[in-house]
């Protein structure tokens, strides 16, 4: 639903001003919702339903803009998918590993590798996404980012 309303939103389209939308933790990147395993960088989602619209509204974005910070988010959300799957795999390894009749702890430490792998992807495509985001914004939306990020009203 997010990834669809991104898109319309991205290419002029709007909600039809139904909802309303001012949650106060928008998340644009791992945060504390990491308790199923994985670290910060396993989390999918950004914790709220629309941080584009909200990113849009608060740096009075323009729609090319729009767009690109879209398919910046958009290829945040499939690497931290990917990390999610990655992250489903090892934890399966790990539970194999208690219903052998012994401990194969070569496989434990190649999962437990690729996991770390997979965080680090994440890490470096977050890199990538503020750098984008940087030379996407003007000075003035740079400055509404930062006190965004350090009021805590947008996470990374």
């Amino acid at each position: 639903m997010f990834w669809k309303h991104a898109w319309a939103m991205a290419h002029g389209g709007h909600c039809g001003g139904r909802h309303h939308h001012h949650d106060h933790s928008h998340s644009w990147g791992p945060h504390q919702h990491h308790s199923r395993g994985g670290g910060p960088w396993s989390r999918g989602g950004f914790g709220v339903r629309r941080p584009l619209r909200f990113m849009a509204r608060q740096l009075d974005l323009d729609e090319d803009q729009v767009a690109e910070l879209a398919a910046i988010l958009d290829d945040l959300k499939n690497e931290r998918a990917q990390a999610a799957v990655d992250n489903r795999k090892t934890v399966s390894i790990f539970a194999d590993a208690f219903l052998a009749d012994s401990f194969d702890e070569e496989r434990v430490a190649e999962a437990s590798a690729a996991r770390a792998a997979s965080e680090s992807r994440v890490a470096e495509a977050v890199g990538r996404a503020l750098e984008r985001t940087y030379a996407l914004l003007d000075p003035e939306q740079r400055r509404r980012l930062a006190y965004l990020l350090r009021s805590g009203d947008l996470t990374i």
